[in-house]
């Protein structure tokens, strides 16, 4: 799934942050794409993978299906596109169903999680 942010590249990481952590989501690790090119002396626009996840949900779909630890925690790719414009992608719990013989309908208890990240990328209106 991949969706267009409202906002500037690092405003959108930032809300995205922001609004997993407020959540309760636990932002395990940071990947910074462009760094590690800029440290091989290589461009590349911001390309930010953050990997999230809740202990509370992801715990017992692993407990059913261990191998399904393999898609935990969960990851978002925010990355500046042509003409400045930002993305967020990331694999929708539908992608996920019956992975690693997760009993089925288990991975739509991650699908809340894809709302709250759209509505990050939204401009509200109260912002002008």
């Amino acid at each position: 799934m991949r969706l267009e942010s409202s906002y500037p590249f690092a405003v959108t990481l930032a809300r995205l942050r922001s609004t997993l952590e407020a959540r309760g989501f636990r932002i395990f690790a940071t990947i910074d794409h462009r760094g590690a090119a800029q440290s091989v002396e290589m461009v590349m626009p911001p390309t930010t993978v953050l990997i999230y996840g809740d202990p509370r949900s992801g715990t017992p779909l692993m407990l059913s299906a261990p191998d399904f630890a393999l898609e935990l925690p969960l990851r978002l790719l925010v990355r500046e596109g042509e003409h400045g414009k930002t993305y967020v992608t990331y694999n929708p719990a539908a992608s996920l169903e019956g992975k690693h013989r997760l009993v089925a309908g288990m991975a739509q208890k991650l699908a809340p999680v894809e709302r709250i990240i759209a509505n990050a990328l939204i401009a509200s209106s109260a912002n002008g």
